[in-house]
């Protein structure tokens, strides 16, 4: 059959009831007759193809259904579509074809791709062909739009699509842009709206979104995994960045809270906002990664979950670096603390322990700290080697037998059981009885005799009696007493400061007496005998030694503090003659005698012819002393430097009105001093010296009177 010529584009469209049907035409029903007519639609076909074909048509297909994609697929606006026409209305289809489906897909495709479109083909169009034109059609014409006849169809013969809303002028111009809208103004989007397959906003339903992928537990384990690191890498593998900053600045700021490491670590505060943050990231990581597509290799993808596994080696061995970083700065702190307590010690050295004491109770706190909360330590570990030496050092007096320095700090290491635990001490405390004892019984008997002694023997013996009583050297002390009490007595006979050792007899006696008396009764009374023969020898070396004043003064207390001494009365008249030697030297040559010589006495009267009373001493062969009342009549004599005192006529009136004494004197040399008291015309201390004879067989009177130097 010779071919029909092709309708221009412009050929009136006749309606689709009124259509000729022409057998083997392609606008001939393919279905029963009793199919329904095709609904008319838009025409947004490509113009009349080369025969034989539709536009866009698969080998095989029939004419006028869509190949791979409907061919009222939206789609941007296509080449030779009018302005103004309805953007993405599907063209209609004879009754018997398969619909043309409006989106373009089939259900559960992606939306950039049709149901049936074959693989690597762009979206509408065939392979080889120029998305929005199908092969043979003519340029301007509509998009999508079918030939309209089939081979050996006349030309201008339509398909039956007559374009909706499109009157008279859609007949005319039939798939050509005619002038003016096609349609209501502003109906569509304007040329070139959107990318192919996608409408206007607002325009119909919404294009349906991406649907998720199928669930894939292990990749959200993997990002879970990976976020609890805290390095942030689950958020990197889903280009989530802010929450990867977000981890990497929680990561940061935790390091440079816990950096470096020190006893204290990290506040625990800290700790659980960062443990939360990240349990977090992980709870998180896992939701996103649970059906994410990854932009990755599928060797990341695989090694996503193992490296996430050995990541979390991370904050684990994070956690067991700085643990060990805080162990180390702990036992730093330890050694730190027993180098402090080892100054302390070492700086009481050479202190008196009393006031090095402090220092000692600081490290000594220090130490038993250390051995006992800390014993697993280093420091700790070294804390019995520190007591040994704070023993050593404490105990350095006693090695060099400085007795009574060793006393205060050996009793405070034996006492430290009261203070430090004792399973710490062990049996050092134990080890200190013996020094302590040594050095108690040490201090305590050289302190015997010494008055200036600190402490004194009797504190010192008496802690040893008390403190130790069975020991060997609180049974030496009675027997060191007593031969310390003869020492001294021996001295006092023959040595050659009695004074001296009389005042260690008196310090010996005060220490004596306050030792237990069921035990030293004995030897207080050997002391107190000692000291009594001390104070007398004392006496006489003083006056041998022209230390009259000295002489006068001890022999005088000797008197009172023995009256019923047998030398009570020899001491009496060594200190009055050392007072008369005091003021005339000549009297003291010799020592007065201990007992008065026999033989005739000579009477001797004194008289006092002066105001006051006077008392008069005397020494010679014998040596006393008489007291005179005061003349109440008795002035004192002028005198002058003009005056011979032989001219001066004293006691020569009524011999009743002077105050008498009467002598009985040894033949010899006599040294008399007058000593009269203080009246209104005389002053205490008014003295006078004279020397008298006193020769056998005579009588003597003696007036003492006073001038009143004028």
């Amino acid at each position: 059959m010779a071919p029909v010529p092709e309708a221009p584009p412009w050929a009136p469209v006749p309606p689709a009831d009124r259509a000729p049907e022409t057998p083997g035409s392609p606008g001939a029903p393919a279905t029963p007759p009793a199919q329904p007519p095709a609904t008319p639609t838009l025409a947004f076909g490509p113009p009349p193809q080369a025969p034989g074909q539709d536009a866009g048509q698969q080998p095989g297909q029939t004419s006028g259904q869509p190949s791979g994609q409907g061919s009222g697929q939206p789609s941007g606006h296509q080449p030779g579509q009018a302005p103004g026409q309805p953007f993405g209305q599907a063209t209609g289809q004879p009754s018997g074809r398969q619909p043309a489906q409006a989106s373009g897909h089939q259900p559960g495709q992606a939306p950039e791709q049709a149901s049936d479109q074959v693989p690597g083909q762009t979206p509408g169009h065939q392979p080889g062909q120029t998305p929005g034109h199908q092969p043979g059609q003519a340029p301007g014409q509509p998009f999508g739009q079918a030939s309209g006849h089939a081979p050996g169809q006349p030309p201008g013969d339509p398909s039956g699509a007559v374009p909706v809303g499109a009157g008279v002028a859609a007949a005319s111009g039939y798939g050509f842009p005619q002038p003016g809208p096609a349609t209501a103004p502003g109906y569509g989007p304007p040329p070139g709206y959107g990318p192919p397959g996608y409408g206007p906003p607002g325009y119909g339903p919404p294009p349906p979104a991406q649907p998720p992928g199928p669930a894939n537990p292990a990749q959200a384990a993997a990002i879970a995994l990976l976020n609890l690191s805290g390095l942030g890498l689950g958020y990197v593998l889903l280009r989530q960045w802010i929450g990867a900053a977000l981890c990497w600045l929680a990561t940061a700021a935790l390091l440079v809270v816990a950096l470096p490491a020190d006893v204290d670590g990290v506040p625990v505060g800290v700790l659980v906002g960062y443990g939360v943050l990240l349990l977090a990231a992980a709870a998180d990581g896992f939701r996103r990664g649970l059906r994410a597509t990854l932009r990755t290799g599928a060797a990341v993808r695989r090694l996503a979950l193992p490296l996430a596994l050995v990541l979390l080696a991370v904050p684990a061995g994070g956690s067991l670096a700085y643990g060990a970083a805080r162990e180390e700065a702990r036992e730093e702190a330890l050694l730190a603390r027993l180098t402090v307590a080892d100054e302390r010690v070492k700086s009481g050295q050479g202190l008196l322990f009393d006031r090095a004491e402090p220092l000692y109770r600081l490290a000594l706190a220090t130490y038993q700290e250390l051995g006992t909360k800390h014993a697993g330590s280093r420091a700790g570990k070294l804390v019995p080697a520190r007591l040994d030496a704070y023993y050593a050092q404490l105990s350095a007096p006693y090695a060099q037998k400085d007795f009574c320095k060793a006393v205060a700090p050996l009793k405070h290491l034996r006492g430290l059981p009261g203070t430090v635990d004792k399973d710490l001490l062990g049996t050092r405390p134990a080890k200190t009885d013996e020094p302590l004892a040594e050095s108690l019984y040490g201090c305590g008997t050289a302190a015997l005799g010494v008055q200036t002694a600190e402490p004194p023997a009797e504190k010192s013996l008496n802690e040893l009696l008390d403190t130790f009583p069975q020991s060997p050297q609180a049974t030496r002390v009675e027997p060191a007493v007593r031969e310390a009490i003869k020492t001294r007595s021996a001295a006092v006979d023959g040595g050659a400061v009695p004074c001296g050792t009389v005042v260690e007899l008196r310090a010996l006696r005060s220490s004596v007496d306050a030792l237990p008396d069921a035990t030293f009764a004995g030897a207080s009374r050997e002391t107190a005998a000692a000291v009594e023969k001390g104070d007398f020898a004392c006496g006489t070396s003083q006056f041998r030694s022209k230390e009259f004043d000295d002489a006068a003064t001890t022999m005088t207390q000797f008197a009172k503090d023995y009256p019923n001494s047998p030398k009570a009365a020899h001491a009496r008249s060594i200190a009055i003659a050392a007072e008369i030697a005091d003021e005339e030297p000549e009297a003291g040559k010799s020592l007065p005698p201990a007992k008065a010589p026999g033989g005739a006495r000579m009477v001797m009267v004194v008289s006092n012819d002066g105001p006051g009373s006077v008392e008069l001493l005397y020494t010679g062969p014998t040596t006393g002393k008489i007291t005179l009342n005061a003349c109440a009549t008795c002035t004192k004599y002028p005198s002058s430097v003009f005056l011979d005192p032989k001219k001066i006529k004293a006691c020569t009136g009524p011999a009743s009105k002077y105050p008498k004494a009467t002598l009985l004197l040894p033949a010899g040399n006599y040294h008399f001093l007058q000593k009269r008291a203080g009246t209104g015309t005389s002053t205490v201390g008014d003295t006078k010296i004279s020397k008298t004879k006193i020769e056998p067989n005579y009588s003597y009177t003696n007036c003492l009177y006073v001038t009143s130097g004028f």
